[in-house]
């Protein structure tokens, strides 16, 4: 009689295990207007994954980037500005983003095509993840967000271990070149190899120039946007 009963609890312990704590946290919350509230301001790019073809071309183009983020709450649309280098030349682009409060989404068009980015609220209100694709092994994407260039080995760890619970591999983290992450790339290989992980949207208004401190000297052109 006992031999059912141990075999049914044996049976169980994967998916016990695979209901890791941290990963749970990992999931997309409804947007309230204090969430909006937090992804407000001045933001920095700082790692990402991505597994869709499109996303991860536009990722391994992009040097650095920061933006801002201005949300209008009663129309539910975030106001995007950004600043990306690229090829040693900053690009400004400027558009609006929906907001699908109940599933914890943002959303934006190109070429026809709604794509969807989920919001990720960390532990430190000075960074934030977006998911792209995460019921999707083929095109599933994480980014990582700080309000500084350099970021903590803390900080960077909860992005880590939202890689590993997505199932996504360290060696394919792309990081921006602004400035170094904290304590370089050897730290960073460290960390990764501790947690277990093997070392968008077409806007108006695109422009082109050098990048200066304050924002960029303009050209016109046209660009591809990335969470």
């Amino acid at each position: 009689m006992a031999l059912p009963w141990a075999l049914a609890v044996l049976s169980l312990l994967p998916l016990l295990s695979a209901q890791d704590p941290v990963c749970a946290n990992m999931k997309p919350v409804p947007i309230t207007n204090a969430t909006l509230e937090w992804i407000s301001g001045k933001w920095f790019y700082i790692a990402s994954v991505f597994r869709h073809p499109k996303f991860n071309q536009s990722a391994r183009e992009i040097q650095a980037e920061f933006f801002y983020f201005t949300p209008n709450i009663t129309k539910d649309v975030i106001l995007l500005r950004e600043y990306k280098t690229i090829g040693g030349q900053c690009i400004y682009n400027c558009s609006y983003l929906r907001v699908q409060r109940e599933n914890g989404s943002v959303s934006g068009d190109e070429g026809g095509t709604e794509y969807f980015a989920y919001l990720l609220l960390t532990k430190d209100p000075k960074t934030y993840m977006f998911s792209s694709y995460p019921e999707d092994e083929l095109n599933r994407g994480l980014s990582f967000y700080a309000d500084k260039q350099e970021v903590t080995q803390e900080q960077l760890r909860e992005f880590y271990e939202a890689l590993k619970c997505m199932g996504l591999q360290g060696m394919e983290i792309l990081y921006t070149d602004g400035k170094k992450v904290n304590k370089g790339k050897r730290a960073q290989t460290a960390l990764t190899t501790s947690l277990g992980l093997a070392p968008p949207w077409a806007a108006p208004g695109t422009q082109r120039g050098k990048a200066t401190s304050q924002g960029c000297t303009v050209n016109r052109a046209s660009y591809f946007f990335l969470f």
